[in-house]
């Protein structure tokens, strides 16, 4: 049987039926296969620090803490891009296992448990070298997919510094500009300690140019400072310093997050010298 079953192979063989490979082509994919599941578990890992990162220094999760009615601003801040990269990659490693000699020494679900916690391990320990803050501020590939959901306007949730206080509004400092928030829907007990320079977060709903809130808390600014990051590289390049009573009167138009007749009505009170909280107060709601 063997006799037979060899002469079958060396006829194979002949007919060209079956092709051998050299020993340096079988070297060079298993080479080739350890260097992509190499790299698709350093990636892995770095995502899932993003992901850790992403989550800890946005307002991602802060919105959860006004519960039920937090819940959509959660959802719209979420890092949807790490976390399907994440998926993906740990789906290429495991399929590049499978692929391996290893995978027939094991389960299969013994080596995919095994594997998502080297990596959530790998990627808890690249939280001491601050590469994502690197990324993050850096001129990088992930750092447009962090940037994006990090700093892009929300729909149902804002924050943001205080820099001026109304009687029903505030008027904040965001990474998109100065922006209204309308707080004819919270009750007055609820904003009575906002002060100017607080770092508040709201959610609710974007009416056009304003954001009407649904509720709002203050925040110590330290817990968000991918949010702090981007309120500076939006005002520094045109005041080179902290926004205050005086040098928001040369705030370029670009920078009010207001309507036209806002605008207008705010560029014309600054330019006939009146305190900037008096123009906030006749221009905006009025």
């Amino acid at each position: 049987m063997n006799k037979e079953l060899e002469n079958n192979i060396m006829n194979k063989i002949k007919t060209g039926q079956v092709k051998l490979k050299s020993k340096y082509v079988f070297l060079a994919e298993k080479l080739g296969l350890g260097t992509a599941f190499t790299l698709s578990i350093v990636l892995s890992a770095l995502l899932f620090n993003l992901i850790l990162f992403y989550m800890k220094e946005t307002d991602n999760l802060y919105y959860l803490s006004f519960g039920k009615n937090g819940v959509l601003a959660f959802l719209e801040s979420f890092p949807y891009a790490l976390v399907v990269a994440f998926i993906l990659f740990i789906i290429l490693a495991g399929y590049l296992i499978t692929k391996s000699d290893v995978s027939y020494k094991k389960p299969f679900g013994y080596f995919t448990v095994s594997l998502i916690v080297f990596v959530m391990f790998l990627g808890g320990i690249l939280t001491y070298t601050k590469i994502a803050e690197k990324i993050e501020k850096g001129n990088h590939p992930f750092n447009t997919i962090l940037m994006k959901g990090s700093l892009e306007m929300r729909d149902k949730g804002i924050a943001g510094i205080v820099f001026e206080k109304g009687e029903d509004y505030l008027i904040v400092e965001t990474p998109h500009g100065l922006r209204n928030i309308d707080l004819t829907k919270i009750e007055e007990q609820k904003i009575l300690n906002i002060e100017k320079g607080n770092f508040v977060l709201a959610v609710g709903e974007n009416r056009n140019y304003d954001f009407v809130a649904q509720e709002i808390q203050v925040l110590d600014k330290e817990k968000m400072p991918i949010i702090n990051r981007g309120i500076d590289k939006k005002f520094k390049p045109f005041l080179n310093k902290k926004l205050d009573e005086e040098n928001i009167k040369q705030l370029p138009p670009q920078l009010m997050h207001f309507d036209e007749e806002e605008k207008k009505c705010i560029k014309e009170c600054f330019d006939a010298g009146k305190n900037p909280k008096n123009c906030f107060d006749e221009c905006i709601n009025p």
